[in-house]
C-alpha cells in the first residue's frame, strides 16, 4: 500500500495506524493562551498534529466581499494569528513533541510555513483544489502535502494532483472531504476512499472529516484511512466559527481509541488461527462419546456414537473411522471416548 513521509520522518500509509490532525481552526477565539490549552490537552489525548488556519483579513476575502459583509473583516482579524503568534505556537508545540501544521492562503503564508514554522506538512484546504499556481508554488516547495478535495470533481482531483506532480513534488497524501458543517451520512460517500486509491494507487488516502460524533471516522478506518482530520474545540458550547461542530477532548481521545482499535483489528486478509484460539477449541469444540453403556468386546456400530463437548477427545471428524472397531474396555454412557478405549 502507498506510503510517503512526512518532513518529521512520520511514516503515514494506507491500513497503517492513522495519522490524527486536531483542527484547531478559530476554536482558539483568537487568544494564543487557549491556543496552547488546545494544544497541551490534543497531545494529551493522543493527537499527532495540530492545524491551525494561517488567514489574515487580507489573504482570504476580497475587498468586494468586505463591502458586502463589513462585519467579517473584524470577524477575521479577531479570529487569526499573526506570523509571529503562529511561530510561537509551532515553537511550543515542538516542545511538547506534537507536531505543528498550517493551511495557508497564500505565497507568503506558504513561505513561512516552510521556512520558519518548520511544518511537517502543508495542508491545501479544498477551496484551492483548483488554484493551479497556488498549487504549483506549494508544489516546489518539495514539503509533503495533505490535499483536502472538498467541493471538487474527480476530474478536478486529477488536475491538482497532475499540477502538483508537474512540480516534481509526489510526496503527496489525497484527504475524501464533504465541504458541509456538518453533512448528513447520506453525503459522505465513504467508499470514496476506496475510489481515490484506485484512481492514485501511489497516493496515501485519508479522511477530513466534518460529521458529528465518532462513527463514520472510526468507520473509514475499515477503508484503510492513514489521516484523520477533525475540528477540536475544549468547549463546543462556545458560539463561533464551526466550534459547535467540533469535538470535545473526550469525543476526541474515543475515537483516537476506537480508530486504533479498529486499525489493529483489522489484520490481514490471510486466514491465521491464533494460539488462544486453539486452545479455545478444547472448550467450545466436540468428542466423540459413547451414547449408553458398552462392555469390552463391543463392536462399535453407528447408533453407539455421538458428539458432545468439551473437544479434547476424539475429533467427530474422525466418527466414521470408528464404526467397527472393538472395545477393549467397558465404557460408561455419555462419555468420551478415547483412543485407549477400542482396539
Amino acid at each position: 500500500m502507498a506510503k510517503i513521509q512526512f518532513r518529521d520522518s512520520t511514516t503515514i500509509g494506507d491500513y497503517m495506524v492513522p495519522y490524527f490532525i486536531a483542527e484547531i481552526n478559530t476554536s482558539h477565539f483568537g487568544d494564543i493562551s487557549l491556543a496552547k490549552d488546545m494544544i497541551k490537552k490534543a497531545k494529551e489525548i493522543g493527537c499527532d498534529c495540530v492545524k491551525f488556519q494561517s488567514w489574515t483579513a487580507d489573504t482570504l476575502y476580497s475587498k468586494t466581499y468586505y463591502d458586502e459583509n463589513p462585519i467579517a473583516k473584524r470577524f477575521v482579524k479577531k479570529f487569526s494569528f499573526s506570523q509571529d503568534e503562529l511561530l510561537s505556537l509551532s515553537q511550543f508545540c515542538k516542545s511538547l513533541d506534537i507536531g505543528f501544521s498550517s493551511t495557508p492562503y497564500s505565497r507568503n503564508e506558504v513561505d513561512f510555513l516552510v521556512n520558519e514554522g518548520n511544518a511537517p506538512f502543508i495542508k491545501i484546504a479544498s477551496m484551492e483544489l483548483n488554484n493551479y499556481s497556488f498549487l504549483s508554488y506549494i508544489a516546489k516547495t518539495g514539503v509533503p502535502i495533505v490535499l483536502s478535495t472538498g467541493m471538487g470533481d474527480l476530474d478536478e482531483i486529477k488536475k491538482a494532483v497532475k499540477t502538483i506532480e508537474a512540480e516534481g513534488n509526489t510526496n503527496i497524501s489525497i484527504l475524501h472531504c464533504v465541504s458541509i458543517y456538518p453533512p448528513e451520512p447520506s453525503t459522505i460517500q465513504l467508499n470514496n476512499i476506496i475510489g481515490l486509491r484506485k484512481e492514485f494507487p501511489n497516493y496515501p488516502i485519508g479522511f477530513s472529516d466534518h460529521t458529528l460524533g465518532v462513527a463514520i471516522p472510526t468507520a473509514s478506518i475499515a477503508l484503510g484511512a492513514c489521516i484523520i482530520e477533525k475540528h477540536f474545540t475544549l468547549d463546543k458550547s462556545k458560539i463561533g466559527m464551526d466550534n459547535q461542530m467540533a469535538s470535545e477532548p473526550s469525543e476526541m481521545e474515543l475515537l483516537i481509541d476506537q480508530c486504533k482499535n479498529v486499525q489493529q483489528a483489522m489484520g490481514t486478509t490471510k486466514r491465521v488461527v491464533s494460539a488462544s484460539e486453539i486452545e479455545q477449541r478444547k472448550n467450545m469444540r466436540r468428542s466423540v462419546i459413547v451414547t449408553k453403556d458398552l462392555s469390552a468386546g463391543t463392536q462399535l456400530q453407528a447408533e453407539d456414537l455421538d458428539v458432545k463437548r468439551p473437544g479434547t477427545g476424539i475429533s467427530p471428524e474422525h466418527i466414521n473411522n470408528l464404526i467397527g472397531k472393538s472395545l477393549t474396555k467397558d465404557v460408561i454412557g455419555d462419555t468420551l471416548l478415547m483412543n485407549e478405549d477400542f482396539s
